[in-house]
Parts: structure tokens; sequence; C-alpha cells
């Protein structure tokens, strides 16, 4: 099988091709937009540097009070943004108001109150049936011109969302062919928009499949935000199984004709479930729904994944389950908040590359970002990322600092085989975060001696070779800083790295 072509692109968005019925969306056509985003992306391989200045173009629609809804992945690391209207030769800046990678929606403020006059502010919908047409506007190709174009709703599921590399919701696919520039514009049925296309897949085995983002994400994204914050999705934290098999339901004392119940196979430390739900309950109900076997509910007529109760609930909601545990039936409120050690492995946006440099050596927190720079091959590196939320490696180290790379000078001679390694200690102090590598360095001894993890010797670093090197490094490979530690080290801060539909 070639990776491409089950390759998921957040920036090639669907453009729709079937010979149903045309629609009439001469009202809404007025509503949706061109938008040129110009976005400067860091170099983690030189963390120091401003980063690389890219241009991409997508779409977006009009709603409620005068703003534009957007994929994030349009806008991410956006310095500058133009919108275009249909048949208007001005064009408009506009500013980031939202942005939620999460769920690759954004919301944008166009800075001239003209921009909204004679336009009509577009309507939500619901979900839309399966084999329904729908209608997607937008500028495929990087077109100049709006382009209408059609599709057939084909499954609605749940999808990974490859802005973010890690988050799965509810998403809807379209049986339609993938062109890049309608990333951002809406899906629209009955004049109403249904959806914001926003994915699909790339390659000779799976085609005409686009994805668009249904109207329940795009409801929580804005109700999420009507306080002025984006709190971000929360999440359970913890993982299941189905329970299907007859023999496994008796020996946990599930009831003969109960068809109710996933199995707990572990539960986070820190996460929403910890101190409430255990590794060995079995989930019964979930706000007074019955779970199936398979995990899923009832719910809003439909069958859907248990998941999707937590979906529509927000930071601080509380959630109640009713569970078995060691045989015996109990209720169990928990409240809702996010996980963060999943952000090791979903891509991170609007962030300037955080390090420490000292004698040369280019320290880093490990992240999908490091990772794709340098694609690690040391084995400690690759299963302190692969497996930081699974085996819990984040009570120990919530961050994983690596020696990421070096600039070359006399102190470091013969160290770079060492490169992409973890850091252990320094003069025995554990490396849990990176700020513990300034404070180790800060401390005033002879010899700095470096553990790595999975190497049998050490790095010693001399402090008089050290400070003797200092402003040699600093002249040679014109750095402006030996650190950043994030914003309260220095205010400014730079986004990180983003595709565009013109890549």
């Amino acid at each position: 099988m070639h990776r491409r072509s089950i390759l998921v692109l957040s920036l090639f968005a669907a453009s729709l091709i079937s010979s149903t019925t045309h629609a009439d969306v001469s009202e809404v056509r007025k509503s949706v937009f061109r938008i040129t985003t110009t976005m400067q992306a860091p170099d983690f391989r030189a963390p120091w540097n401003p980063g690389n200045i890219g241009r991409g173009v997508g779409a977006g629609f009009l709603i409620s009070n005068g703003r534009i809804m957007t994929n994030a992945h349009v806008v991410s690391d956006a310095r500058f943004v133009e919108i275009e209207r249909e048949g208007d030769s001005k064009k408009y800046t506009a500013a980031v108001a939202f942005i939620a990678n999460d769920c690759d929606l954004a919301v944008l403020d166009v800075l001239d109150p003209s921009f909204r006059k004679g336009l009509k502010e577009l309507e939500l919908g619901g979900i839309p049936a399966l084999e329904s047409d729908v209608t997607a506007l937008g500028y495929p190709i990087g077109g100049e011109h709006l382009s209408v174009t059609r599709g057939v709703v084909s499954r609605i599921d749940y999808q990974l969302f490859s802005h973010s590399g890690v988050d799965s919701h509810l998403a809807i696919q379209i049986d339609a062919a993938i062109n890049p520039g309608n990333s951002g514009g809406p899906v629209v049925q009955d004049n109403k928009v249904v959806g914001v296309a926003f994915q699909g897949y790339s390659g000779d085995i799976a085609q005409n499949v686009g994805y668009m983002i249904p109207t329940p994400v795009i409801r929580r994204f804005l109700q999420d935000i009507s306080d002025g914050t984006y709190d971000k999705y929360v999440d359970l934290a913890i993982t299941t199984f189905h329970l299907l098999n007859p023999a496994h339901r008796q020996a946990l004392g599930l009831a003969d004709g109960d068809d109710r119940g996933v199995y707990v196979s572990s539960v986070m430390p820190g996460g929403s479930g910890d101190g409430f739900i255990k590794a060995g309950d079995v989930l019964l109900t979930i706000d007074g729904l019955p779970i199936a076997g398979d995990s899923t509910v009832m719910l809003d007529g439909e069958r859907v994944e248990m998941s999707e109760v937590v979906e529509r609930k927000f930071k601080g909601d509380k959630i109640e389950f009713g569970l078995l545990r060691d045989r015996r039936e109990m209720k169990s409120t928990l409240e809702l908040k996010t996980a963060w050690p999943y952000l090791i492995q979903a891509f991170a946006y609007g962030e300037r590359p955080r390090f420490v440099i000292e004698g040369g050596l280019v320290f880093q927190p490990l992240n999908r970002n490091l990772m794709l720079t340098y694609n690690f091959d040391d084995l400690q590196t690759r299963y302190h990322y692969n497996y930081f939320v699974t085996d819990n490696l984040f009570v120990e180290r919530p961050e994983i600092v690596v020696l990421a790379s070096f600039l070359p000078d006399p102190v470091n001679a013969y160290l770079s085989p060492l490169r992409g390694t973890v850091v252990d200690t320094i003069n025995g102090q554990k490396i849990r975060r990176l700020e513990d590598v300034r404070d180790a360095f800060a401390a005033k001894t002879d010899t700095y001696i470096i553990k790595l993890l999975g190497q049998g010797r050490p790095i010693v670093l001399e402090r008089a070779a050290l400070d003797a090197a200092r402003e040699r490094i600093r002249s040679r490979y014109s750095l402006p800083a030996e650190s950043y530690l994030g914003d309260k080290d220095e205010p400014a801060a730079a986004p990180a790295p983003v595709k565009t539909a013109s890549n």
C-alpha cells in the first residue's frame, strides 16, 4: 500500500461533482469570500530565527455578528489576512478573532465595517441525510472566481482531523473529488450551511472522497467562544474496549440479556476520569443514556459513539456515569477538562519554538513538529514520543527535553553522535522541563555533567570553556539570544509551521 494513497490532507477541501439538479445558491454565494493568508512558519531546526514566509488561499463565509468563518488551517500562523468579495475589486484586511486548531475552525473580524454592506449572514442547518445532495462553494485550485459544485452525502462518522493530527470529531464524508482552495468554504443544503469543507484523501486508492465539518462541531465552537475565550475540547482521558464476548460479559457479572457495558482498560493520571473511574470498571450509562457493548448510545434519535456525549460538553461541565465495579452497580460524577499530554503528538501552531543553547548544544522539548523536523532515530527518544501518554511517561517528565542539535564549535567537538537523545540529568538534577536545563546551567560550578538516557557516557563540559565559547558561538551563528522559554521570557511569539492550499 502506498502511504500517499491514504494520506489525509486538511488543506485540500472538497470540490463536489455530480449530476444532481442545480440548487439556487445565488443568495448564498454573495456571502462566500476568498481568503489570502500570509503566514510565517518558524524554523524548528534553527528556533532562534523568525521563520520563513509563505502564502495560502482558502475560503470563508459570513456568519452572525458580521464575522467570517473558515478553517483554522487557512489562517494558522497568519501575519496578514486579506478578504475578497465576489465581484468587488477591493481587498479587505481581516484579523483572526478566534482559532480552534483541535477542530480546524476559525473566526475572523474584518476591520472595515463597510465590508458587510449588502451581505446576508448565512444560517446554520442540521446534519444532512445520507444520500442527500449538498452544494459546496469556494475557490478551488486557487481560482480568482467563486466555484459552485455538488456532491452526495455518503457517510457520517468520526474522523481524524489532520490539522491537529491527534483530534477526532464528527465529520461528514462526501462522495466527491478533492481540490485545493475550497478549505473553509460552506457546504449548503436548502440555502443553509450544513458543513465547512476541510479535508480529503489524496492518492490512487481512495477516490472522490472529501470531508466537511458538520454543524454540531461548528455550533460547539461558536458556543465555546461566546465568553471571549476558546477553552478547547475536553476528554475523558480513559481507554475502553467493546464487550461483545458473552463469556467475558458473564465473567464481569453482566446479566444475560443486558447488552450494556464497555470495559475501562486504562485511566490517565490527572485526567478527567482519574479518581472517579478505575481500570476494570464497566461503564453502563453516560448522563442516563445506556452504553451498548460496542460503545454506542442513542442520541437525538441516532446511534452514535459514546464520545459524542462528551464532545458536546465544555471545560468544567460535569458528566455522570453508571458503572459496574467489582460486580456492584454504582454512580460516579466527574468534571471534564482537557488532556494536555496528548499535545506532544499534535501539530503546534501559533507558538514560537522554545529552546536553550549552552556551549553550542541546542536543547528543545520534544513534540510532533520537532520530531518531523529531525526524524530522530534514537530508541529512547522514539519510545518517549510514542508512549508518552500510554505509558504515563508524562508523570515523571511533563516535557521530554532532547539534545536536538549542535552548533559546531571546539567546545562540543566529538559530541555530534549524541544528537537527538533524551536529557536525563544535569549534575544530578532531573530534567523534567526545559526550564530545568536553564536552571542547571545557571548554577555556579566548575563542571557540568549531562547524562542522556540510553547512553553509556555522559557529556562533560567545563564552565571556563563554556564562558570562553559563549560570544564566539553567538557571533558565528548570529544568535539573538541563547534561550527562549515562552511568552514570559519574551513578549513576541512567532507561529509554528503550516501548509497551505497553494503548497
